[in-house]
């Protein structure tokens, strides 16, 4: 055994030991400390009781004495011990009024200390999860006031006649409609996201067919959705009899989501195109949609995935709800897979790998 070793030894053997000690450090522990409060109120009885032996004072005056000293000690234990749990207390009662920002400031290695380091970690969780209400409130009636607003303005102009409800007005009222539908249906995979009630049924499946299909939707929705019809979409599998395991519902969101992104930021007759490749385990997928638009600064590239999150560049885009990557990424990580925008040398490359069927190691 090599000297890094021995001294690895030594270390883990000395963290063992101080680790065995807490019990009995009354710095470390709340038994312990209570076992030393109970010590020394004994000792400084008997130590009161032998001098009242060995000197005139009367015994009333030593017990008096002692009872004194003894409730002084015990009055400042008990002091460091429930400061704690009165600051702890307050904050509460703060948290229940709607504060999540008060913190339990106490400098202690023993189990109040942990207790308050727990304290601490639930009110920032709190704060965050309140935090991330109000800032959901917020993004979604902004996101839902715009197609609203929208429409409103185009059956408005209609009624008084400022419009003719002929075809094109009416396709602009459907837009704005179906925008709205979209957010909505959005909203409702969230919320089924986070009542964990989205369940996964996967299977072996066809890669070829299954992302023409997707594909052959995406073409057929595009003048729908949004007014790009001019962006070609080109599909690569390889090799061509590739074969997948997956929930392919969840998959077609993933797909769906993130050609509808990618188209909305090429450029004019730009190309997107979805290559899949083998991955390394039986029946795994990687998954690739690329464009050729302005692409995502590596600063942005988390963010884009958080729900409503948008990228510095797409800031003043085409009014997105900012939740199809959200989307996508709980679909991939509902698969245990992994989605995240890789380097490309133009516009931008969303990498997804996915599993496939652990049940399946062995087969060819």
């Amino acid at each position: 055994m090599g000297l890094r070793g021995v001294v690895g030894r030594a270390r883990s053997l000395c963290v063992r030991a101080w680790e065995g000690l807490r019990p009995v450090d009354p710095n470390r522990s709340v038994k312990a400390a209570l076992g030393a409060l109970v010590i020394a109120t004994v000792a400084i009885t008997t130590l009161l009781t032998l001098v009242a032996f060995h000197s005139a004072i009367e015994m009333r005056v030593i017990a008096l004495l002692a009872v004194i000293a003894s409730l002084l000690v015990t009055q400042f234990v008990a002091h460091g011990l429930a400061a704690p749990l009165d600051e702890m207390a307050d904050a509460a009662r703060s948290m229940a009024r709607g504060d999540y920002s008060r913190r339990v400031h106490v400098d202690r290695k023993d189990e109040l200390g942990e207790l308050a380091a727990t304290f601490n970690r639930m009110a920032a969780d709190l704060e965050a999860a309140d935090r991330h209400r109000k800032e959901l409130v917020a993004n979604v009636s902004h996101e839902l006031r715009t197609p609203i607003a929208a429409l409103r303005a185009v059956l408005e102009n209609v009624v008084d006649g400022v419009s003719r409800d002929d075809p094109a007005t009416m396709e602009i009222a459907l837009e704005q409609t179906e925008r709205l539908g979209r957010l909505v249906e959005h909203l409702l995979d969230l919320s089924r996201l986070d009542n964990g009630v989205v369940p996964l049924h996967a299977r072996r499946f066809d890669v070829w067919p299954y992302l023409a299909g997707v594909l052959k939707e995406a073409n057929m929705t595009k003048g729908q959705g949004h007014a790009r019809t001019d962006v070609h979409l080109h599909l690569d599998v390889s090799p061509s009899d590739l074969t997948a395991y997956a929930d392919t519902e969840r998959l077609h969101q993933v797909v769906a989501n993130l050609i509808d992104n990618a188209v909305k930021h090429s450029p004019p007759h730009g190309r997107v195109t979805v290559r899949a490749r083998a991955g390394r385990a039986p029946l795994s997928l990687a998954l690739e949609v690329l464009d050729e638009g302005p692409g995502i600064p590596e600063a942005d590239r988390d963010r884009v995935f958080e729900r409503f999150g948008r990228s510095a560049s797409a800031e003043n885009g085409d009014g997105g709800t900012g939740l199809g990557l959200a989307i996508a990424r709980w679909a991939v990580d509902l698969h245990g897979g992994r989605i995240r925008v890789a380097e490309s040398p133009r516009g931008c490359r969303i990498l997804v790998t996915l599993p496939g069927d652990p049940s399946a190691v062995g087969l060819t």
